[in-house]
């Protein structure tokens, strides 16, 4: 009987090993997302790269330019979306849209391993212009992504709460999942299908879809006093 149990412990064993071998060896070759931000050295036209000067990104991305110039190029092709951002509201552009000293988000996916070079000749998913004066916001950022659980009306819009930035992560410590949130005239609604954004109104949004709510509020701000404050933007499938 010992043999037995002791046979039966090695082949768990085994199998466990196996099976993390095989999540680390996924993990290893997945693709993560490399954001790149920076302002655009000359116009797009329709020229297969783009030349920016970076000036940030996150964070994977900006540990593949240790040692490297600010000013690099990045591929763009056919599948490439461009989105051009105006007071707020993003619209579909082509690529000549873009012109010089533009400021750029750009997005690729790539292998971890990738080097710099092969990144940068991966052509980017996706590209957004906020053009040569971008505003910037002035209060903190509370993030908060979930599926809809009710319909969007009297100003309010109720999320099963499944994400989020950390901001708004710390504050739902110790609360209810679904959370209610409040909009008014000022607040976007976009509707993203393949990369691109549509503007639509709070009636269009449908139960289940996962909605992101963008909220800009002071630091130390309650969850609840976050939540009677009017979100900026509330997305519908919104990528990244």
């Amino acid at each position: 009987m010992r043999k037995l149990l002791l046979y039966v412990g090695l082949v768990a064993v085994v199998a466990l090993a196996a099976g993390i071998s095989t999540t680390l060896a996924a993990r290893g070759s997945a693709t993560r997302a490399y954001v790149f931000n920076g302002r655009l050295l000359a116009d797009a036209g329709s020229s297969p790269k783009l030349f920016v000067e970076v000036t940030g990104g996150n964070r994977i991305a900006l540990r593949k330019l240790v040692g490297s110039g600010k000013t690099q190029g990045f591929a763009v092709g056919a599948g490439t979306k461009y989105v051009r951002w105006s007071q707020g509201v993003p619209s579909a552009v082509t690529e000549s849209n873009l012109v010089a000293a533009d400021r750029v988000k750009i997005r690729i996916r790539a292998d971890r391993r990738a080097s710099l070079a092969q990144i940068e000749a991966t052509p980017a998913v996706s590209v957004g212009d906020r053009g040569p004066l971008p505003g910037f916001a002035h209060k903190p950022l509370w993030l908060f992504k979930g599926k809809l659980v009710a319909a969007a009306s009297g100003g309010h819009v109720t999320l099963h709460i499944t994400d989020g930035n950390l901001r708004a992560l710390r504050a739902m410590l110790g609360q209810r999942l679904n959370q209610r949130f409040s909009y008014n005239g000022g607040t976007i609604f976009v509707l993203w299908q393949h990369g691109l954004p549509t503007v639509i109104s709070p009636s269009q949004l449908k139960f289940g879809d996962v909605i992101s709510v963008r909220i800009r509020a002071p630091w130390n701000s309650s969850l609840a006093s976050v939540e009677l404050t009017a979100a900026s933007h509330i997305g519908d499938h919104q990528p990244g």
